[in-house]
């Protein structure tokens, strides 16, 4: 199958249509998800990890929640303990809320899974001032002396 030709009065036209199908795209995808709302998968936790560091920079929040169900807790888990301890030292656990969800199976009747969500909390980072060191004393450079080499007698 052709494609259909559409004619374009000129470049700006161009660029005009390919910016609102853009445009369309975004907005479809940012209304489908909270852009502060991490889902926690199978992926490794450094995924996640640049994930929630993206969240934090790309919009002005101070909190992302990561979700996360039955098995993937523990990446949820370790996620948000390696953005902690290795990349953003100023996030603290603010929240952590557990549950259980009843998912219908195919066979028929229903499993628990179990849910958590971990809200991390960026806190403002506290510019320390330079401490003011009382002036020390100079210390006055230590003179060595050279020994002179004695000439070795030899008899």
């Amino acid at each position: 199958m052709h494609s259909p030709v559409v004619a374009f009065k000129s470049a700006v036209d161009l660029l005009m249509q390919s910016t609102t199908l853009t445009m369309r795209k975004l907005k479809m995808t940012s209304l489908s998800r909270d852009p502060n709302v991490i889902y926690v998968g199978r992926k490794p936790p450094m995924n996640y990890v640049l994930g929630i560091i993206t969240s934090f920079s790309r919009s002005n929040t101070n909190e992302v929640t990561l979700k996360a169900r039955g098995q993937a807790i523990t990446t949820a888990v370790d996620a948000a303990e390696i953005t902690r301890h290795r990349f953003m030292k100023n996030l603290s656990v603010g929240n952590i809320t557990i549950g259980t969800e009843e998912i219908q199976q195919e066979e028929g009747g229903t499993r628990n899974v179990s849910t958590m969500e971990i809200t991390l909390t960026q806190t403002p980072s506290v510019k320390k001032e330079p401490s003011k060191k009382p002036p020390s004393a100079k210390k006055k450079p230590s003179k060595r002396v050279a020994k002179a080499k004695q000439p070795s007698s030899s008899t």
